[in-house]
């Protein structure tokens, strides 16, 4: 009996062992199958990872300025930035030596010429030049006409903005902007000095005549107006003459100190800049007076000051560019010094100069000895460039 006993514990013993060996080894392949699963995912996603490729950043796409800059030699980049006063001789061939941005033209270049010699003239300056021209011209209407003085291109020379509006309010104001800017284009021309955002309500200023002759915000109106017009007609425009002539006397001839207080600039003379600025002018034009609240020490043309405030206060980003550096009103200023030079250095875009040669030659000694940086050279024609674009001009 006792042998009997033993013999069925020994059974039970046994079974034992076998059941918890089994659970074991149950579980030991559970576990293998969870690890191999696991190992499947990770090597799954391994594979999806190789499969996708590693995005790389693009760069930048380059502007077409960009690319015409890189083509350009200094000599190309320095003519860029100037629009001369078309000489009386060897104009045609002075482009191309030169690499001219653009030529301004004047009475002489229309007088007495039927318009298909100046189409054909202006034709030629165009095919001489590597890059497209800005063909420019003073065509403001009433005391300042370069075209339509002349009979063959209209039977009555363009009137004052004054006379526009006393005899047909700002819709005659913006019906003689298109025309005007269908004429110049009929003939090559592709940019215009104007509007004169100048305010002005005393006939004995200077600018009186050419100003139109009204309140800020009237003046701020019209500015847009004329500027939006010549944008349908892709007519470059030109604001001037910045910070505002106001009462001041004539640059042509003499050094002229503008005294008036900052106060007077902000909440007047500017208003009509600003809205050309908005409306999308090409072009803003520095005038010659020195304006003692901005900078007592120089010209606005050549200073540092102004130009930050046209920029930073005013947000212009378009074309800066000079009257005429052969003017008194600078020349007398600089002496020795060249104008050129100092226009640049100060924030200019483009210098209108009659005296170009002279002022290329200087511009590039500068640069050379680096007084100018070639980088901002750079700076300047890819403004260029860009305003040529966006008239049509360069294709």
């Amino acid at each position: 009996m006792k042998k009997k006993i033993l013999l069925i514990l020994a059974f039970i013993m046994a079974m034992g062992v076998l059941i918890s060996c089994k659970a074991k080894s149950d579980a030991d392949l559970q576990n293998k199958a969870k690890i191999n699963d696991e190992a499947k995912v990770n090597d799954k996603a391994k594979v999806n990872d190789k499969a996708k490729p590693i995005e790389e950043k693009k760069p930048t796409e380059k502007t077409k300025e960009e690319k015409l800059l890189e083509k350009m030699s200094l000599d190309e980049k320095i003519g860029q930035i100037f629009i001369a006063r078309c000489p009386e001789k060897d104009a045609t061939t002075l482009v191309k030596k030169y690499n001219l941005g653009g030529y301004i033209l004047f009475g002489r270049d229309f007088k007495g010429k039927t318009k298909d010699a100046v189409v054909k003239n202006i034709q030629s300056y165009q095919n001489a030049s590597a890059i497209a021209m800005f063909i420019a011209v003073d065509e403001e209407g009433g005391t300042v006409n370069r075209v339509s003085t002349n009979k063959n291109f209209r039977k009555y020379p363009f009137a004052s903005p004054q006379y526009l509006y006393k005899h047909g309010g700002m819709e005659r104001i913006k019906s003689d902007a298109k025309e005007k800017s269908e004429l110049l284009k009929s003939i090559g021309i592709n940019l215009n000095f104007a509007p004169v955002a100048d305010i002005s309500t005393n006939k004995n200023d200077f600018i009186y005549k050419r100003s139109f002759a009204k309140s800020p915000k009237e003046t701020a109106d019209y500015v847009k107006n004329v500027v939006e017009m010549m944008n349908e007609a892709h007519m470059g425009s030109v604001l001037k003459h910045f910070p505002g002539y106001g009462n001041n006397k004539d640059t042509h001839t003499d050094l002229v100190h503008d005294k008036r207080p900052m106060e007077k600039f902000k909440s007047e003379d500017f208003l009509p800049f600003k809205a050309g600025i908005d409306a999308k002018a090409s072009m803003v034009l520095v005038s010659h007076n020195i304006v003692e609240a901005m900078d007592k020490d120089a010209p606005a043309s050549i200073s540092p000051a102004v130009h930050k405030i046209l920029r930073d206060e005013l947000g212009f980003d378009g074309v800066i560019i000079t009257d005429d550096l052969a003017m008194q009103g600078v020349k007398k200023f600089v002496g020795e010094k060249n104008a050129a030079v100092l226009a640049l250095k100060a924030g200019a875009d483009m210098l209108c100069s009659t005296d170009f040669i002279n002022d290329i030659a200087a511009v590039k000694a500068a640069v050379t000895n680096g007084e100018i940086k070639e980088a901002d050279i750079d700076e300047h024609v890819l403004r260029v460039l860009r305003a040529k674009i966006n008239l049509g001009i360069i294709k």
